[in-house]
């Protein structure tokens, strides 16, 4: 089975609408641009980060149309979990692609939410963009650069809490 065919897999048990495309392969947002539909949807980016020990590991999405400085997020990550009583995650780094597979099942390119469907031990946390709240419609690779899932807000957080990582919407830029 494809990680794609997982995913839609994953979606259709579970009862979660969505629409899936594909097209040619698209690992960076300027790549992706190119084959994404004017589909009214907020297009995501998704980064797949580590902190220094290595120890615990961060997803985070955005829209794609900004862009995050690492060391201003490191501060915004490490508000929001000491303001929480958690640990501060300390510097942060992208994980490498041994550890996209080892917690995700994805390869670089293919960053996606979808990806905490193999994260069977929940050790991943997921960080949202407040601005993606106001969405009607978000899509993601679905674990894969040469397809686009698009899925309503509502829905995508059911499959948020279907598949139990800890998730939060915080002001990230």
């Amino acid at each position: 089975m494809t990680r794609e065919e997982k995913v839609l897999n994953y979606l259709q048990k579970y009862d979660i609408p969505y629409v899936c495309y594909n097209h040619p392969e698209g690992k960076t947002i300027e790549e992706a641009k190119r084959w994404w539909r004017n589909d009214g949807s907020v297009h995501c980016k998704n980064i797949f980060l580590r902190n220094h020990k290595g120890n615990k590991h961060y997803l985070v999405s955005f829209n794609c149309d900004h862009n995050l400085d690492i060391h201003d997020l490191e501060q915004r990550l490490k508000a929001v979990l000491t303001g929480k009583g958690l640990p501060a995650p300390g510097k942060l780094s992208f994980a490498s692609p041994e550890r996209m597979l080892k917690y995700l099942d994805i390869e670089p390119g293919s960053v996606s939410p979808f990806g905490l469907i193999n994260d069977t031990e929940n050790h991943v946390h997921f960080f949202i963009d407040e601005t993606l709240k106001d969405a009607a419609t978000l899509s993601f690779h679905p674990n894969d650069c040469r397809g686009t899932v698009v899925i309503s807000r509502e829905d995508f957080l059911r499959y948020l809490d279907g598949v139990g990582n800890t998730y939060e919407f915080t002001k990230l830029y």
